[in-house]
């Protein structure tokens, strides 16, 4: 999370108007459902790929690291729908051709639909997003809750660090089942310091006259519209491409 963010602060379209980058995004996004997966999966995968890295200058290894567990657990299902199971005359299994081709269509679609959100997630800070979210009308209790769970993400993934570390320190993971107590032990305090975190939240936020919203500064950025729409054309490039391949290829 924290490279997510910092990234998302620190890379060359860090001050583009945000809806440069979410507009194109959630197109591609859409494309990835609509059209046939092995034809404009790749090509809205790389393409994001390449926006991320070459476009707004984030570190490929940034970009495979946000990529590394969605992948892993497409991988990991991907073989369960390949399996056909009866129960009609007893428990039978079997590989079915038909389940490999539905779990490749599957993760192809999946990566380029995680590509466009991994792109999103590190070229723009929440703060634009949220502040676009209030122009947009979206409700202000589900922009604070947003707010509120991204601020205790960091919270408790810092505490959870510091506890794991002192555990280390006191031989907490040499042993399997060691490591297993350890584990329950961090998950437990966590659970306990998550509840009284909240209740000082709630006693700090009445304390400042809260009334349901919260208002921070927000820089006001220019809509670019020239890159506006090389975003919408690029958009409309990767969707005719994706057509053409996937009617060529049936």
């Amino acid at each position: 999370m924290r490279a997510i963010d910092h990234y998302a602060w620190s890379n060359r379209w860090r001050d583009w108007h945000p809806t440069e980058k979410l507009l194109p995004a959630g197109c591609l996004l859409i494309l990835t459902l609509v059209l046939p997966p092995l034809s404009s999966g790749p090509l809205i995968l790389a393409s994001m790929a390449w926006a991320t890295v070459y476009g707004a200058g984030v570190p490929m290894r940034a970009l495979l690291q946000v990529l590394a567990a969605p992948a892993a657990f497409l991988v990991m299902g991907a073989p369960f729908l390949a399996v056909s199971i009866s129960f009609a005359d007893g428990f039978h299994w079997q590989w079915s051709s038909e389940g490999w081709w539905l779990a490749l269509e599957t993760t192809v679609r999946a990566l380029a639909a995680v590509s466009c959100l991994a792109f999103l997630t590190l070229t723009t800070p929440l703060t634009d997003l949220i502040a676009l979210s209030r122009r947009l009308g979206v409700p202000a209790g589900l922009i604070e809750l947003v707010q509120l769970v991204y601020r205790l993400i960091f919270v408790f993934a810092e505490r959870a660090i510091t506890g794991q570390q002192a555990q280390t320190a006191r031989l907490g993971y040499v042993r399997f089942d060691r490591g297993l107590h350890s584990v329950g032990g961090l998950a437990g305090n966590l659970f306990q310091r998550a509840l009284h975190q909240a209740q000082r939240m709630e006693i700090g936020l009445a304390a400042r006259g809260y009334t349901g919203e919260l208002r921070v500064l927000n820089t006001e950025r220019a809509l670019s519209w020239p890159r506006l729409m090389t975003g919408i054309t690029w958009v409309g490039l990767l969707g005719l491409s994706g057509w053409i391949l996937g009617r060529g290829g049936s």
